[in-house]
């Protein structure tokens, strides 16, 4: 009952932010999440194995993770239309690079590197973190999963947009239209500038340096227990996002249910996302990434051991779809609930950077193995097993501000 008349005097949704934030997530998520589609094609144009276009997604996420609390905390302290700006820059500029790389090296800068950082300084952790400074705190979770579901979005949009674009003008073009579609995210950042200082929740904030700020979090028992969790979730959603349209022509399924299967995780992404969005809203946070990170595992496994056809392609998409960023909004929003919003650029960042060494390890592996068992399939009972793991860590996680005495004794 509480809930409900609390929610009677709750001001709107500040809809011009989210659905500028939710477009920008849409555009920076979308061209990295169709990369797996450009592997056949330049593998065979440049001569180059696997294991090259693995180490370079490699590269990618591991710079996203990199990436993310440093632009995060820029964000925070110098507003996020600068950092949304920079973003257009790196990506556009990476696609480039990696459309005219003449040897794996230049392919490691540009599609790794730049491709990274462009993805870091524009993606959830920064659109987010804004969406929080503007959202009353018992709403973030639904806006944290607009947000995501945007996201999710992309990797619909993408999916088919990618492989339509390769096949009508070949690999090296599709990725300079989709190098050019980054110039877009600046003017749609404008509703977004300002930083940790500005929005209606500046005056709620605990004030402390960066430094305090990252002492508190890394000697916070559920913190901790949330940055090994996405660990998890980044080594699981990176393989399948760059490795499984090669999976899928590996065992002899037609190629149009890798486009299919890609745009199906995009859409029920989107579902999920703001399925979650709404549970974590109501339900306990750290049980729902529970739940999510057990059904990955369980989805996995029936795909492996069960006659893989069209169908259970099909249906594989439509299950992990709906678990893919599920995780998003109840982990950036137990972040915010654990430390509020004034460092919430670099903290939630730096549980990310935690998802992108996950990305790292899930892509290269991928490629490494393949290269060395002819198979994909240590990988893919890997990422079982972690999935376990991530439900055990979860469960201890309290969802609950971090004590502070100074503040119960200043009162």
């Amino acid at each position: 009952m509480s809930d409900t008349r609390s929610s009677a005097a709750t001001p709107p949704l500040p809809w011009l932010i989210i659905i500028a934030g939710s477009l920008i997530a849409l555009l920076s998520f979308g061209p990295r999440s169709a990369m797996g589609f450009f592997q056949l094609p330049m593998l065979a144009d440049t001569g180059w194995d696997r294991t090259t276009f693995g180490l370079a997604m490699a590269i990618q996420n591991l710079f996203w993770g990199l990436g993310q609390p440093f632009f995060g905390a820029i964000a925070d302290k110098y507003g996020t239309w600068k950092v949304l700006a920079l973003s257009s820059l790196l990506y556009a500029g990476g696609m480039i690079v990696m459309s005219v790389a003449p040897t794996p090296g230049w392919f490691y800068i540009g599609g790794g590197v730049l491709i990274g950082l462009g993805v870091a300084s524009a993606s959830f952790g920064i659109v987010l973190a804004a969406f929080a400074r503007n959202v009353e705190p018992g709403q973030r979770s639904i806006a944290f999963g607009i947000g995501t579901a945007a996201g999710s979005a992309g990797m619909f949009v993408f999916a088919p947009l990618g492989q339509g674009l390769i096949d009508a003008y070949g690999w090296q073009e599709a990725l300079l239209w989709m190098a050019a579609m980054m110039f877009i995210i600046p003017f749609l950042a404008i509703p977004l500038r300002g930083n940790s200082s500005s929005g209606s929740q500046s005056a709620l904030q605990y004030k402390q340096s960066i430094g305090e700020a990252l002492q508190e979090a890394l000697g916070h028992k559920s913190y901790v227990l949330l940055v090994a969790g996405f660990f998890v979730c980044g080594f699981q959603v990176a393989f399948i996002t760059a490795h499984f349209p090669a999976y899928l022509r590996d065992i002899g399924i037609e190629s149009s249910f890798a486009v299919l299967s890609l745009a199906l995780i995009g859409f029920f992404n989107i579902i999920g996302s703001l399925a979650s969005g709404f549970i974590g809203q109501r339900y306990s946070k750290p049980m729902a990434l529970v739940w999510i990170y057990l059904g990955r595992s369980v989805a996995v496994t029936a795909f492996l051991l069960l006659p893989q056809t069209g169908t259970s392609v099909v249906i594989f998409a439509i299950v992990m779809g709906l678990l893919w960023l599920s995780t998003v909004p109840p982990t950036n929003a137990l972040v915010a609930i654990m430390f509020g919003t004034g460092h919430l650029g670099m903290l939630g960042g730096l549980v990310f950077f935690s998802h992108q060494l996950g990305s790292f390890l899930g892509v290269w592996l991928g490629g490494y193995l393949y290269d060395i068992f002819g198979t994909y399939d240590p990988v893919w009972w890997l990422g079982v097993a972690l999935g376990i793991f991530a439900a055990i860590v979860h469960w201890p996680i309290r969802e609950q501000a971090v004590e502070r005495p100074e503040l119960a004794a200043a009162e």
